[in-house]
């Protein structure tokens, strides 16, 4: 009886020995801000990287997933898996994040140069007119003077420009924000679904620690565990 004693007692100190390693967590991955864009085109390219890498990601996840069923440990399986998939969509969160700055800001900036540009230009029409005006001639008694462009319809001309820019920005930046609360929108339900995976795996191991104790309860002669 002492020897049956002792061998349980070590048997239970080499399962938590065991435990313990496979609990220790591994250290996530230090955040290092990605590079900055230096053009338009680069900025764009590098947001349509990143939608395409979130859909790698999700497929590497659910192919691990499959993997982990199919282990002794579960749950710390599925959740290496998922710490995986949490740094990988941050970084490129981190990426997205950049790439769409750069975008807004370089639509500002050329709609600030649009405006300077034109200003620009108007003034110089100004300073020209009041330079060097027209010179008035007397018609020919069956023609009329050619029509001219006054200040005024110079100036509803400048303020149509401007307007129309302005409507160009506003543009896009509505689609831009239109990609990120997409992304944000495909981020939620990915963790939607990890909950419901967690769930069940919980539910499952519940159910097989269940019958392990009722199996070891039969073999020491006594009756089975109620169930919840």
């Amino acid at each position: 009886m002492t020897r049956i004693t002792t061998l349980r007692a070590g048997a239970l100190l080499a399962l938590a020995s065991l435990l313990a390693a496979c609990s220790t967590t591994q250290p996530a991955a230090p955040e290092v801000p990605p590079p900055a864009s230096t053009s338009t085109a680069q900025a764009q390219q590098r947001l349509e990287a990143v939608a395409a890498e979130r859909r790698a990601i999700e497929t590497r996840y659910a192919e691990r997933e499959v993997v982990c069923y199919d282990k002794f440990f579960v749950t710390r399986c599925l959740d290496e898996a998922s710490e995986q998939q949490r740094v990988a969509l941050l970084e490129q969160r981190a990426i997205e994040i950049e790439a769409s700055r750069y975008l807004r800001q370089a639509k500002v900036d050329e709609r600030d140069r649009a405006l300077a540009v034109s200003e620009a230009a108007f003034q110089k029409e100004e300073a020209e007119l009041a330079a060097n005006p027209p010179a008035v001639k007397a018609p020919p008694s069956t023609a009329l003077p050619a029509p001219r462009t006054t200040p005024a319809e110079s100036r509803a001309a400048r303020t149509k420009r401007l307007q129309e820019n302005a409507a160009r920005t506003q543009s896009a930046q509505a689609r831009a924000a239109q990609n990120v609360a997409a992304a944000e929108a495909r981020r939620v339900e990915s963790l939607e679904r990890q909950k419901q995976v967690a769930r069940r795996v919980a539910e499952r191991e519940a159910k097989a620690a269940k019958r392990a104790a009722d199996d070891a309860a039969k073999k020491a002669g006594q009756p089975p565990a109620a169930s919840n």
